[in-house]
């Protein structure tokens, strides 16, 4: 079905930089980026896929169950993205909050043309169709310029953008209004933990998107860093969050919860690191995502093979220090990898437990429908593995509607502040603002 051929790259990283630019003649590119973050569970260094061949645009009604039948009919490589809202697909809820950036609530695409970096290796991977451009393809790559963040800041007098200017959806007393109303449920045990997000945005606004992702990319450095392009639509996501993956019959999900910021004093920074650690907050936050995921895995995991490989694991990425834990499970060779995702959706992190009370409060309290942010990024194998991120630390554009998101949230349990809270959602913040208003 697909022609193969591989490279060895003098430079790798300048080669990725020139396959990116190149792959913007495209009306759909997904570009994933480990940006070479030293992890367990790993494929590739970096993945390209561009030009569609077939697809899947939809809405969340049985979008699960036409995802399941698109996936068997390819066996194919497919790329896509999964938004928030089709917990309405899976649940009896609703997402009537507003919504300015309209995105499809699911879509994937079986790509004509697929790029796949690891190491010094560069593996082209064409549909039979396409294959005789696989040598000219190369060789236009290989001289297309390199355009960094820093060149094309370069060009910004040839830019018909001007300056970002960013708004807030709710002001903080409104958050702290909200916030309190949380802890109410909480306290009459409503639910436990629920994360609750609110939306920063441009109107009347442009941006470049290549541009800005190179900017956010080169501020964090994450694992899951994802550049995506559907005709006018984009997503541009610095995510440093596993959502779920699948090894042969092995399932991997690895939730954040536990944020703390980063000092350029060493020593300052690993206390930073053991204060975390030991926060009992941050730790309870974390346990309590855990049992959700575990309890979320088990319904299709045979019987005792859920299991914690890792918990509360403090990892540290450019910003910021994150509080990470790894549950694994076993599933039986007869089971789908869609329903495995579906029964799973939406993922534990961006939720809360008891996970369809949270949902219910979450849209109650919240104004800005989610759509992809808290949703998940991916990609699906011809061998039926799949691997997806969580959709955050992300900007949302488009460019048709000249409309510029970022979402960002935090987990509020019995312990929160609200004051703080609100602190940390400006932390995690910080990275898209400075993208945005500083471009």
């Amino acid at each position: 079905m697909r022609s193969v051929k591989k490279y060895t790259l003098e430079n790798p990283s300048d080669f990725k930089t020139r396959l990116l630019c190149w792959a913007q003649q495209f009306d759909e590119v997904m570009w994933l980026d480990s940006n070479e973050y030293l992890q367990q569970y790993s494929s590739y260094d970096a993945v390209l896929a561009v030009e569609e061949f077939t697809s899947i645009k939809t809405d969340y009604y049985d979008a699960f169950d036409q995802l399941n039948e698109y996936q068997k009919q390819t066996a194919d490589w497919i790329f896509g993205y999964l938004s928030y809202d089709l917990k309405n697909d899976t649940e009896d809820l609703i997402s009537e909050n507003r919504d300015e950036l309209h995105f499809p609530d699911l879509y994937f695409f079986q790509p004509k043309k697929l790029f796949f970096l690891k190491g010094n290796t560069l593996e082209m991977h064409y549909l039979r169709m396409v294959d005789d451009e696989m040598t000219e393809d190369f060789e236009k790559i290989s001289v297309t310029p390199a355009k960094t963040a820093t060149s094309l800041s370069e060009q910004d007098d040839e830019q018909p953008c001007g300056k970002v200017k960013i708004s807030l959806r709710i002001t903080k007393d409104m958050y702290k209004k909200k916030i309190h109303q949380m802890l109410a449920h909480i306290h009459r045990g409503d639910i436990y933990e629920a994360n609750f997000c609110q939306e920063f945005f441009a109107e009347d606004s442009c941006i470049d998107p290549l541009q800005t992702y190179h900017h956010l990319n080169d501020i964090s450095k994450p694992p899951f860093a994802t550049f995506f392009k559907m005709d006018h639509q984009y997503l541009l996501s610095a995510s440093p969050e596993r959502y779920l993956r699948k090894e042969g019959g092995k399932i991997i999900s690895q939730p954040i919860k536990g944020t703390s910021k980063r000092s350029r004093d060493l020593e300052t920074d690993r206390q930073l690191v053991k204060a975390l650690e030991s926060d009992p907050k941050e730790r309870s936050e974390n346990v309590m995502i855990v049992d959700l995921v575990r309890n979320d895995l088990s319904r299709t995991a045979i019987k005792g093979s859920v299991t914690v490989e890792e918990l509360c694991t403090v990892y540290s990425f450019k910003q910021v220090h994150q509080m990470i834990s790894t549950i694994i499970s076993e599933i039986d060779t007869t089971t789908s990898p869609v329903d495995v995702i579906k029964s799973t959706f939406p993922m534990g992190s961006m939720t809360g437990a008891p996970k369809i009370s949270a949902m219910r409060i979450i849209e109650d309290l919240e104004v800005s429908k989610r759509g992809l942010y808290s949703g998940a990024v991916g990609y699906f194998t011809p061998g039926k593995d799949f691997d997806f991120n969580v959709v955050i630390r992300s900007i949302l554009y488009n460019e048709k509607q000249k409309y510029v998101s970022y979402t960002v949230g935090g987990a509020i349990t019995a312990k929160s502040d609200p004051d703080k809270e609100y602190e940390e959602c400006l932390l995690k913040a910080k990275a898209m603002r400075e993208v945005l208003e500083g471009l």
